[in-house]
């Protein structure tokens, strides 16, 4: 996957709103995914939550994560294997480059 062409994005199949979102949201989520990637290549080994990456882009929650999901299937992102808190004060997954997750 080239990050930045359009490919059409996940929807819940079930709702018709999901479905024209996914659809409204393909022309930009070349770019929103860059945005994501930029970011979390740039927090270097240290990674960054989904929130972190939320608010440091003020991205929404439901524009941001399918974007990250989308970079992991790509295999640009990873799990890191660690945990960090989140405002809610439960533990979330800290994402990195892949480049920094051991083979």
């Amino acid at each position: 996957m080239n990050i930045h062409e359009v490919v059409p994005t996940k929807a819940q199949e079930h709702s018709d709103t999901s479905r024209a979102a996914a659809v409204a949201i393909e022309v930009n989520a070349g770019t929103l995914r860059a945005a994501v990637l930029d970011y979390i290549r740039a927090v270097g080994p240290s990674g960054a939550t989904d929130e972190e990456i939320q608010n440091r882009l003020a991205m929404r929650a439901n524009t941001e994560r399918p974007r990250r999901v989308e970079l992991v299937e790509g295999g640009y992102v990873a799990d890191s294997g660690r945990r960090r808190a989140g405002s809610s004060g439960y533990m979330a997954t800290v994402w990195v480059a892949a480049v920094w997750v051991a083979a």
